[in-house]
């Protein structure tokens, strides 16, 4: 099999109820955004859609809005234009610094939130060309049995390595779903499964219409974004790591932490203490560095050993917590 794109009819809807119903007419299509995801699949012959529901024309799906009730995207909105958003820069920092590290700015010009946060899982085992994945009898993601990262194992471990995610979920984001039984909002963080060959909670023919970001209080709220990756630019993330600080009046510290690039979900760490007034800092740094040691499990999915993005995710994390209570305290 070439790496030619396969043919394929375009469907462009001019409003989410016409996306359903084209769904709906036609099951096997697959809803389009940006493209730089789905296409690359489809040239290696990981997806074989014979129609793409192109989301592009639909308005509301286009959109940038605050109010009373805080940020909302649409789902098509492309990341470099939440990138360039000087209020989300602002109040929402960590969706600005994911934006402006996801692939090359030729990337960035399409793709779009929804699709960054609907990306297929990776796997040096899986994004690979048709030939090659042949010549390995496949694996559990595609067409085969086993797991070549985990054989013994019947769930496949290929890691999320969307980059929006984190950030959105330390921020306590949610997201609007359109479907054939109408519109539902859940919490993001409910999108995903740990399961790398089906890890979103998708209801069948749902899509993404738009992200709910909770408002928040620029004097006392820092967020940051940071990931490991083999090359400074382009390259999807070995691990990455998303860290809201919120000082409250007392003069205590809440850390919330997201990760990405070393599960099949991206998911809120737990088990994270107030930092009360006057507590040593460096302490709640070291139990927060042991906290993400632990709940991550990164797999032999990459070329990069899976010890290194464990230790790795954990460092960033304590360096951006730290950067971000200084900040909070020189302000």
């Amino acid at each position: 099999m070439s790496e030619t794109l396969p043919g394929f009819r375009l469907t462009q809807p001019e409003s989410v109820d016409q996306a359903v119903a084209a769904m709906r007419a036609e099951p096997d299509s697959r809803f389009l955004a940006g493209g730089t995801d789905l296409i690359v699949n489809m040239r290696r012959g990981l997806a074989e859609p014979k129609n793409l529901i192109d989301l592009n024309g639909i308005a509301e799906l286009r959109s940038i809005t605050q109010d009373v009730d805080g940020l909302h995207i649409g789902a098509a909105q492309t990341l470099r234009e939440i990138g360039e958003d000087e209020d989300i820069r602002h109040r929402y920092c960590a969706v600005a610094q994911a934006c402006d590290v996801i692939a090359g700015p030729g990337h960035r010009n399409v793709a779009t939130v929804g699709g960054n946060l609907c990306l297929d899982t990776r796997c040096l085992y899986y994004n690979q060309s048709h030939w090659w994945r042949k010549s390995n009898n496949f694996c559990l993601k595609y067409k085969g049995d086993i797991c070549h990262v985990a054989p013994v194992g019947k769930r496949c471990r290929a890691p999320f390595c969307g980059d929006l995610a984190p950030v959105l979920m330390v921020h306590g984001a949610e997201i609007e779903l359109a479907g054939p039984d109408g519109r539902r909002r859940i919490a993001l963080a409910d999108l995903y499964e740990e399961d790398g060959a089906d890890h979103l909670r998708l209801a069948p023919q749902e899509f993404i219409v738009s992200v709910h970001v909770p408002p928040v209080d620029a004097a006392s709220v820092r967020s940051g974004y940071a990931k490991v990756r083999v090359r400074g630019a382009i390259d999807f993330p070995l691990a990455g790591t998303a860290v809201l600080c919120n000082k409250h009046d007392n003069g205590s510290m809440v850390f919330v932490v997201a990760l990405t690039g070393t599960n099949s979900r991206p998911f809120l760490l737990g088990g994270v203490d107030p930092v009360a007034p006057g507590q040593n800092l460096d302490e709640a740094f070291d139990q927060l560095e042991k906290l993400v040691q632990k709940q991550v499990s990164p797999q032999r999915t990459t070329t990069t050993a899976a010890h290194y993005r464990r230790l790795a995710v954990a460092a960033l994390t304590r360096r951006l917590a730290r950067e971000l209570a200084a900040d909070l305290a020189d302000g």
